[in-house]
């Protein structure tokens, strides 16, 4: 039997790398070695809270090669780069994120399924899921293309028109690629986040000032830039006990706050503050397989810089998961973390 590395989930809060079965394409499927792959805040959920079903193998931001192709595969060939999502559904077989009437994540969100995914030497899927990354892209910037695409579905999602300013609260991962995909939108973009290297990385991609929420009032201080109006339009991308009520205190009259954060416990808001100013609220989720596409022309074309989202430590091997996902159920300055296979 011919294994692989993987990091295996196994209990709450516990990885164990290890080696298990290589798979093996079937038909319709292709073989991707893994490169590249990038830690999701999803999965630090699934982690931190004990969602993710023993045994798995967790990770679906990831860039590679096609290795092998099953039967009947014709739209791919050893040698192709590809990252590990983003391509159309077949019809009948969307997942319940996006077909469901009554979808709910914190029960929904994980599955029993235990197919071996990015955190693993090799993974399998089927013909239609990957997408080919553009010449030009790397391996780091291709397996932030998942990320990217929620801040492209965020961004698309809202009401932003060119010329607007916008505000983002956190300047994590997230909050960066929002950044940069409303500033590719035509948007000024002002952006509240207290982190040192956050706040640089926040300047290096655009944002026209950054507000440490510890030495000033954020609320008043995007208010102030904006001729006492506020934003037209305000991401939470930090899902902190107070950032969603800040984002509605902070928007302007008729504006819109978009919820691109998960939040995992109740937050506190008092409308009475900001309900009478007649705010749209609007929540995202994901992105479709249009905003994946997006997102990789947008880093082939320079306008996303996936690079300003990493440090020196950024990148870390598979056997450092366990300490990397500690560290990560309460962050402080890390920016994006990469997995090199």
């Amino acid at each position: 039997m011919i294994t692989m590395k993987a990091a295996v989930y196994r209990s709450k809060q516990l990885f164990e790398v290890t080696d298990i079965p290589k798979p093996e394409p079937a038909a319709g499927q292709v073989l991707i070695k893994v490169n590249r792959s990038a830690i999701c805040g999803t999965d630090v959920h699934a982690f931190m809270y004990d969602l993710a079903p023993t045994g798995a193998v967790l990770g679906h931001e990831f860039a590679g090669v096609i290795s092998a192709v099953g039967a009947g595969v014709t739209r791919w060939k050893e040698g192709d780069r590809v990252i590990g999502g983003g391509g159309e559904w077949p019809v009948g077989q969307e997942p319940p994120a996006t077909s469901h009437p009554r979808y709910n994540y914190r029960t929904m969100g994980f599955s029993a399924n235990t197919r071996t995914r990015g955190y693993a030497e090799y993974t399998v899927l089927d013909d239609w899921a990957p997408l080919l990354i553009p010449d030009g892209v790397p391996d780091e910037a291709a397996a932030l293309t998942e990320p990217c695409s929620v801040a492209v579905h965020a961004v698309r999602r809202s009401s932003l028109k060119l010329g607007d300013t916008v505000g983002v609260f956190g300047a994590g991962p997230i909050g960066l690629l929002v950044t940069q995909a409303a500033r590719a939108a035509g948007a000024q973009v002002i952006v509240s986040e207290p982190a040192p290297g956050r706040s640089e990385a926040a300047m290096a991609v655009g944002a026209m000032t950054v507000i440490d929420p510890f030495e000033q009032d954020p609320v008043e201080r995007m208010v102030e830039l904006t001729n006492g109006r506020g934003p037209n339009v305000v991401f939470d991308c930090a899902g902190l006990k107070n950032t969603l009520q800040q984002a509605f205190e902070a928007v302007r009259r008729e504006g819109q706050v978009v919820l691109v954060a998960v939040p995992w416990e109740p937050l506190p808001l008092l409308p009475a503050e900001w309900m009478a100013r007649e705010i749209d609220f609007r929540s995202s989720w994901g992105g479709s397989p249009e905003d994946w596409q997006i997102s990789l022309d947008l880093l082939a074309s320079g306008k996303i810089s996936a690079s300003s989202l990493m440090s020196d430590t950024s990148t870390i091997t598979l056997d450092e998961i366990q300490n990397t996902f500690e560290a990560l159920m309460s962050p402080t300055i890390q920016l994006q973390t990469i997995i090199r296979m």
